[in-house]
């Protein structure tokens, strides 16, 4: 039973190294990678069936960049474009440079060369992500520029997949067949995302809203993990590009529909089994060996993504003005590879662009890299005090406005009593606030550009997440009559509303459940009205919101 035994020692393993890991506060990523480094091949003892290990690892991979896809947001980017995106590029071509100078010193080829800088230069998401959560930086304004950062990285690789064949044929062929294989390429990919655009807006919501309308849960997971994998095989199948492309715009256009966030829910479990597996496949790739037999190649590694391209984004970020707390929080962010690095190797090791050691340098580097990050994120504040100490030219820096410091709290007296606080400004969320007219609203969104939308028609707005006591406390939650959820995905409904009755025991809340079942444990959570009607639901809201006297729990 080869599947069998591999899945049960990689699932059983990466639990126990994960947990090991996290105990040791790291990340649990780090114990991933070392379970598949045990099972490996290059190990004694049992050895996984690598062929099914890298197979499920390809799952892994689609389901991820369905992830990325899920969670690109435009507005985020747009928001932080001016640092981000020359910042990203800049950065990037730096580090490239760097890891393919040293891959050329040591004898390696041109192609291997920028392959193996390309892996350096980009940060993982995963890891940043769970870091800034961790130090509540995510909806900060350095957070918001390392999250843009990361996603102008992100789509820089997409690309770089789709063009790895094209630089694998160089290899083979002349110049001009390159130029007949990167047009043929650029127009699969054209025409992909012409017929994603045209037809798979429309069609994927379409179908999303039919499978809920029979309120099975399980349906609506299985279509969106079907959504994930089907596109990317189809996109593989019908237009030559890759799967990990196919799977990206699958996520990009489920994002844009009412079920975004509930797709992103419902999917989390199985991305998150498969994503294990796919760092899991990546550790059994790793040979130890690399460590003794080539040290110098893993601290040059190691070197350039630690400093090499935390210097680089730090100058960088300085120089487009940004105050010294902002390039020290994006430089430590962008200190570790992960993700996109291990999928680049793995489709440039099946193309024969690289040689086996490029890969286990980069699993080298990721692990040293990931491990060391925590403890970097924990000098940015001691690094900050010591340059603003012994240099005159760093107090300037520190001194400099940060154009994406958090709003400030505008909301006016008018709406410190007895107001409806109005979690999400979405479709839902602006059909509600139109059907409540003059009461008392107060929105909460993530949406920096919808806040200052809000904020500009003279509407009170809060940017921040509504599961946060900070955000509700801006929202006067604590004199709030009603808590009105606007949002698709209500699973994070109870913990935002167990927080927010313990600021203001007499809250009653309203919300849409999609199915039965939702609509069942949300009653158990305590909601005091749960709607059903998808069409009715706004003036429902409006009309149970504006009877006064109606007493709290009713």
């Amino acid at each position: 039973m080869p599947l069998i035994a591999t899945l049960a020692a990689a699932f059983g393993l990466a639990l126990a190294l994960g947990l090991l890991a996290v105990k040791l506060r790291l990340p649990a990523l780090v114990g991933y990678l070392l379970a598949g480094v045990i099972i490996g091949p290059h190990t004694p003892g049992f050895v996984g069936d690598v062929h099914l290990a890298q197979q499920l690892a390809e799952v892994g991979v689609m389901l991820l960049m369905f992830g990325v896809g899920l969670h690109f947001s435009l507005a985020d980017l747009l928001a932080v474009r001016r640092v981000a995106l020359p910042g990203a590029v800049v950065q990037m071509g730096a580090a490239t440079a760097m890891g393919a100078g040293l891959a050329l010193w040591w004898g390696w080829g041109m192609a291997a060369a920028l392959v193996f800088g390309l892996a350096l230069s980009v940060a993982s998401t995963v890891v940043l992500l769970r870091a800034l959560e961790s130090r509540e930086l995510l909806h900060s304004g350095n957070g918001r520029i390392a999250v843009g950062w990361l996603v102008v990285e992100d789509l820089a690789m997409v690309l770089a997949l789709v063009m790895l064949p094209v630089l694998a044929q160089r290899e083979g062929g002349g110049w001009q067949a390159v130029a007949g294989s990167m047009l043929t390429t650029l127009l699969a990919v054209a025409g992909f995302v012409a017929v994603m655009l045209l037809a798979g807006r429309r069609l994927l919501p379409w179908l999303l809203w039919q499978v809920n309308r029979t309120g099975s849960r399980e349906l609506f997971t299985l279509s969106t993990v079907a959504a994930a994998i089907g596109l990317a095989v189809g996109a593989a199948s019908l237009f030559g590009v890759s799967v990990a492309l196919g799977a990206f715009f699958a996520g990009l256009v489920l994002r844009e529909s009412a079920f975004s966030e509930r797709a992103a829910h419902e999917s989390l479990p199985l991305r998150d089994a498969f994503a294990v597996l796919f760092f899991v496949a990546v550790g059994m790739l790793f040979d130890p060996s690399v460590l003794w037999e080539q040290p110098l190649q893993v601290l040059g590694t190691v070197g350039i993504i630690l400093i090499g391209k935390s210097v680089a984004a730090a100058v960088l970020v300085l120089l487009l003005r940004y105050p010294l707390n902002t390039a020290l929080t994006v430089a430590v962010s962008l200190a570790q590879i992960g993700e996109f690095s291990f999928i680049l190797m793995g489709l440039a090791l099946s193309l024969g662009l690289v040689p086996p050691a490029a890969s286990s340098l980069v699993v080298a580097g990721a692990i040293v890299s990931i491990a060391l990050n925590p403890l970097l994120f924990g000098l940015v504040e001691p690094l900050r005090r010591w340059a603003l100490k012994r240099s005159g030219l760093a107090r300037q820096w520190e001194q400099r406005d940060d154009p994406l410091a958090v709003l400030p709290d505008t909301t006016s007296s008018a709406h410190l009593s007895d107001q409806v606080v109005l979690v999400g400004h979405g479709d839902l969320g602006q059909a509600v606030l139109a059907a409540l007219g003059d009461r008392p609203v107060v929105v909460i969104d993530r949406d920096r550009s919808v806040v200052e939308a809000l904020r500009s028609q003279g509407r009170a707005a809060v940017l921040g997440d509504a599961v946060e006591a900070m955000t509700l406390i801006q929202a006067h939650i604590a004199r709030a009559a009603w808590m009105v959820v606007g949002i698709s995905d209500v699973r994070g409904v109870p913990p935002m509303l167990d927080l927010a009755r313990q600021l203001n025991p007499h809250l009653r809340c309203a919300v849409l459940a999609h199915t039965a079942e939702e609509e069942g444990w949300l009653r158990e959570a305590g909601v005091s009205h749960v709607l059903r009607s998808q069409s009715a639901l706004a003036q429902a809201l409006a009309g149970v919101v504006q009877r006064p006297d109606e007493k709290p729990g009713a």
